[in-house]
């Protein structure tokens, strides 16, 4: 079994508490938490979405009629409660103090001296070598968090059209997504989406989830405002299924990195390798609607959490593009095979770090940042070349079955005679014909179950 010693991030200061004080108490806990101590009868403002049919349309991603919306989501409603919540003492830090600057070079890495987010606490084991951990309701999650810490509910809305009200019900039995602060923030607005949060699901992708995620990023409908994912084994800190995004008004470096198609999808997604960076993945984008999209990548994201493989996720360009970043740092670390340098930086490479927003808890550190460092580190996260490949081929073939199940689900409901053409006849690794289950391998930067 492979463990590291962590120094865990807090994202909610109940977290802190629980950790100061021991185990939680028992029902009427007096936090006025998330819990089915105290939510029954608690009220939060419910933004419903209108679901978007088109990754793009005329008028651009959002697919918004021109009449007014009863809230702008991200200016007024997501930043505005933000901004509610610095001036009621909630967070740990002000992180807008933070010193931020991009590093001269052709990427642009981006650094930030956040010393605030390092704490002095005792370390505690957190393991790496299981992707897909069930929840466990005696550690942290976030129905331990504050209902002052949650600043909306988020779901789709039933008429179709978007909605809002300031002062909704919680309603237990539908197990409500709600969009959190995170308490020790990277960057100005940064938030957590915690689908269907009393549901307690542990931390692993499903369709429904990441197209939650699509449609936040859809309706924020800024450049600058990203979601991300981090899963167990790539520094997810919590073991309950959770988002993250922040605003920042900077492109990112893995953004600005070339691609080279691979194929397209039968729904129209375009689905690229990245070339000259650091980090090995992949990117996909477009599709003939966003549920395309949503649908591919969550192929590809359980198939590597179903073959113990770590791996980030950037949903960028306001929905339209998302990055899929298998990695193996953390295993290389609990074997040793880390240098003493990058580890004395104490950075854990997630998903911010690895699209290029380095965030450093040493003024050194910070003051020496250049291109060749930032390289330096996030060349130790990705896989070797032979192992990517050999990853993506159990990605494609993972997306040619889902694809195939889906076509013959149409032949039947139709009642079609015909055979369907496959759906990534581009890609050689796949065998169209048969489906066989994906086991792990035991080639570099697998984590071992």
């Amino acid at each position: 079994m492979l463990r590291i010693k962590r120094v865990p991030t807090v994202v909610s200061n109940y977290q802190k508490d629980e950790a100061e004080e021991g185990a939680p108490r028992g029902g009427g806990c007096g936090r006025n938490c998330l819990n089915k101590c105290c939510i029954q009868g608690a009220k939060l403002p419910l933004y419903a979405f209108k679901k978007v049919n088109q990754t793009e349309t005329e008028k651009g991603l959002l697919g918004h009629e021109t009449k007014e919306l009863p809230v702008e989501f991200l200016d007024s409603l997501l930043l505005g409660e933000w901004e509610d919540r610095v001036q009621r003492g909630l967070f740990r830090y002000d992180v807008t103090a933070c010193e931020t600057k991009v590093i001269p070079g052709q990427y642009g890495f981006i650094a930030q001296l956040n010393e605030g987010r390092h704490l002095k606490k005792r370390p505690t084991e957190f393991r790496v070598d299981k992707v897909l951990q069930p929840f466990d309701g005696s550690k942290f999650n976030f129905t331990k968090v504050g209902q002052e810490e949650v600043l909306f509910q988020f779901e789709a809305s039933e008429d179709g059209e978007v909605q809002f009200l300031p002062n909704a019900p919680v309603s237990v039995e539908n197990a409500p997504s709600v969009v959190a602060i995170n308490v020790s923030p990277i960057e100005y607005g940064h938030v957590l989406l915690i689908p269907r949060i009393l549901e307690c699901l542990p931390q692993r992708i499903d369709h429904e989830s990441l197209l939650l995620a699509l449609h936040m990023a859809v309706e924020a409908g800024n450049p600058y405002f990203r979601m991300g994912y981090n899963s167990l084994g790539a520094f997810a800190t919590i073991n309950h299924l959770h988002f993250q995004a922040y605003y920042l008004a900077v492109p990112f470096p893995i953004e600005k990195a070339p691609t080279k198609k691979i194929t397209t999808s039968a729904g129209g997604v375009k689905i690229s390798e990245l070339l000259n960076y650091p980090v090995r993945g992949l990117v996909f984008e477009g599709g003939n609607a966003l549920q395309d999209l949503s649908n591919t990548v969550s192929d590809a994201c359980i198939c590597l959490q179903d073959n113990n493989i770590p791996y980030n996720v950037l949903i960028s360009d306001c929905g339209k593009r998302v990055f899929l970043l298998p990695q193996c740092y953390a295993e290389k670390q609990a074997l040793g095979e880390v240098s003493s340098e990058l580890l004395d930086t104490q950075v854990n490479p997630a998903v911010w770090e690895i699209s290029g927003h380095m965030v450093l808890k040493r003024k050194k550190d910070y003051e020496e940042a250049s291109e060749e460092n930032a390289w330096r580190l996030l060349a130790v996260v990705s896989l070797s070349e032979e192992r990517f490949q050999e990853v993506n081929a159990l990605i494609f073939e993972a997306i040619a079955c889902a694809g195939n199940a889906n076509e013959d689900i149409a032949e039947r409901s139709l009642g079609e005679a015909d055979d369907k053409p496959q759906s990534h006849e581009e890609v050689d690794a796949i065998n169209n014909s048969s489906c066989p289950a994906m086991v792990s391998g035991t080639h570099e930067c697998l984590v071992l179950q």
